[in-house]
């Protein structure tokens, strides 16, 4: 065993025990903490979540992927040196959230849709948070501005397409080499029932690693380590600016992204605290980390692309927040009624979450099955007219 080895196995040791002792000095704090992350998971998780990826599984299941790659390769290639069977993964990334674009590219690699080497380059840039949380919980219930949370979509789109474009060399010498035989589609009973199952077993996965996190940034405030390192990066930083209060937030982000965004209501800078908004949304937190990196654990993908296209998608988020920020104002004349809606549906129940979120994956996928049909017409009327 190396040095390295004993280091990273002792360190693991001490922080089990440091966790363990913050279970048992803080048990009431911890329950409670447990608590809410089962009820964030039951009330807005596994009804936003599940039915995006049901609906990423059928894409890939019912071979619709397929033909939407052979009608989007013409900008798949070009752009990010990817077939366009890697499309559903870029546009499901974008509209269901975190982590539906990661566990999309997955099941396009694990079905041979895709080489490694297309795999890591589309885990740097597809996993992105989805509108209906910048918009509602940022923009509205963050900033109260309608005009904040378009803003900050566009820049978190902006900074993704950026990041792809960056590794669009990643591993070109593998792009043919893919994981197997690539698998033939299923008929609709048999794909739907393998979805629904492979979603559900994601959803809990997902639902351990928020409640854990939950808990654990509870720990760290009450125990004041939290507020330890935030002094420590406040004064490293001190020089670009940060003090121990923007430590905390960056810190906190860094963590887990809704508490950091959240946490971002009562700062006292709008442009310092958009740039820093921005930064968390690319990041994306540890929770989410944690989650895509359960999905690779049977993969043989590595996690370096996704950490670093993470982090790259952050600063570049944050620049270009950076630079718009003199220019960014919460003016928007709905921002009131935006963030009445969001409290609103803070206190909504699963079965009109589920209902919403169930609806809207409908009409992605009806319109994935327009775009294949599309396209099959097209190849065969090339197929007839090359005859």
């Amino acid at each position: 065993m190396t040095l390295r080895q004993k280091i990273f196995d002792a360190l693991t040791v001490l922080g089990l025990l440091a966790v363990t002792a913050g279970l048992l000095i803080y048990p009431s704090m911890s329950v409670s903490a447990a608590g809410e992350g089962v009820e964030l998971c039951f009330n807005v998780l596994i009804p936003s979540l599940f039915p995006f990826f049901v609906i990423s599984n059928l894409t890939v299941e019912l071979g619709l992927a397929d033909r939407l790659g052979r009608a989007l390769s013409p900008v798949m290639e070009p752009l990010f040196n990817v077939g366009g069977a890697c499309a559903p993964a870029l546009l499901l990334g974008f509209i269901g959230g975190y982590p539906v674009g990661a566990r999309t590219v997955i099941a396009l690699y694990q079905s041979g849709r895709c080489s490694k080497a297309e795999a890591e380059r589309m885990l740097a840039f597809c996993n992105n948070s989805g509108p209906a949380f910048i918009f509602g919980v940022v923009g509205a219930g963050i900033f109260s501005s309608s005009r904040v949370g378009l803003i900050l979509y566009l820049i978190h789109m902006a900074a993704s397409v950026a990041v792809g474009l960056i590794f669009r060399s990643h591993g070109e010498r593998e792009i043919r080499r893919v994981s197997g035989p690539r698998t033939a589609p299923l008929p609709f009973p048999a794909a739907f029932v393998k979805s629904v199952s492979s979603a559900f077993s994601g959803c809990l996965g997902i639902c351990g690693f928020v409640i854990f996190f939950t808990v654990f940034i509870k720990l760290l405030v009450a125990s004041g380590l939290l507020e330890g390192l935030a002094r420590l990066l406040g004064g490293a930083l001190g020089f670009a600016g940060f003090d121990a209060q923007w430590a905390r937030l960056l810190l906190t982000g860094c963590i887990e992204l809704t508490s950091g965004v959240w946490s971002l209501r009562d700062a006292p800078a709008l442009g310092a605290s958009i740039a820093m908004a921005a930064f968390m949304l690319g990041w994306a937190g540890l929770s989410v980390h944690c989650q895509v990196l359960s999905f690779l654990s049977s993969t043989g993908l590595s996690a370096r692309t996704y950490i670093l296209g993470k982090l790259l998608h952050g600063l570049i988020s944050a620049a270009l927040a950076g630079m718009l920020a003199p220019f960014i104002t919460r003016g928007a004349t709905v921002g009131a009624f935006l963030a009445q809606q969001v409290e609103e549906m803070s206190r909504a129940d699963f079965a009109s979450v589920f209902l919403s979120s169930a609806l809207f994956s409908a009409g992605v996928l009806a319109v994935f099955l327009i775009i294949a049909l599309i396209s099959l017409k097209i190849g065969g009327k090339n197929g007839k007219d090359a005859l």
